[in-house]
């Protein structure tokens, strides 16, 4: 289950870059803002800012661990040091949230120009959380990226990643000298970036 505090945003005047464009000055964007931590600060943060009425998202993953020689399960974050933030973004909570011991910074080019994560892909991880399915990090993987087979029959083969569906893609392998390609559909699971 991911942790969510609820808070009321502030509204006044800052930028704020949504999908990569940028607002105007005058209507600060209520938005989910990434907030980079210290290395397992991530709760210690959480905890600062929903004490301050923040709204905040901290997706947690259930992880095996063994402790003493005992195996028990354990609540990690889904995004080891980072945790997201909801709200309009103007000067005054901008420093309120950069107070919070154990932050690094929110992500965006600037101080004034934060970066926006849009709201359809807080909804997914919202949706897989709830949906109590078994979820694990897994390298950021995009179409036309150079990468690697880690196991099976393909082990250690370098290609290009095409056309991806939930688990198989299409690995295309090139012969630059004859300027030929073959593409072989391969698990994803089995596939990082080279």
């Amino acid at each position: 289950m991911p942790i969510v505090a609820n808070a009321k945003p502030e509204c006044s005047g800052w930028q704020a870059e949504h999908h990569g464009a940028n607002t105007d000055r005058g209507s600060p964007v209520l938005g989910w803002y990434v907030l980079w931590t210290c290395s397992h600060c991530e709760q210690h943060v959480y905890d600062q800012l929903a004490a301050k009425g923040f709204h905040l998202l901290l997706p947690k993953m259930d992880v095996w661990s063994r402790r003493g020689g005992i195996r028990h399960v354990i609540r990690t974050p889904l995004f080891p040091g980072y945790l997201f933030l909801q709200h309009a973004m103007d000067r005054e909570s901008h420093i309120e949230v950069r107070k919070a011991r154990g932050l690094v910074r929110i992500l965006g080019e600037r101080g004034d120009r934060l970066a926006v994560v849009p709201d359809g892909e807080i909804e997914a991880i919202q949706k897989v959380l709830s949906a109590n399915l078994p979820a694990v990090p897994h390298p950021y993987l995009r179409e036309g990226q150079r990468v690697r087979i880690t196991r099976g029959p393909l082990g250690g083969v370098e290609g290009i990643l095409v056309r991806m569906k939930p688990n198989k893609g299409f690995l295309v392998l090139s012969i630059d000298l004859l300027q030929r390609s073959v593409a072989v559909e391969v698990d994803c699971t089995l596939v990082v970036a080279a």
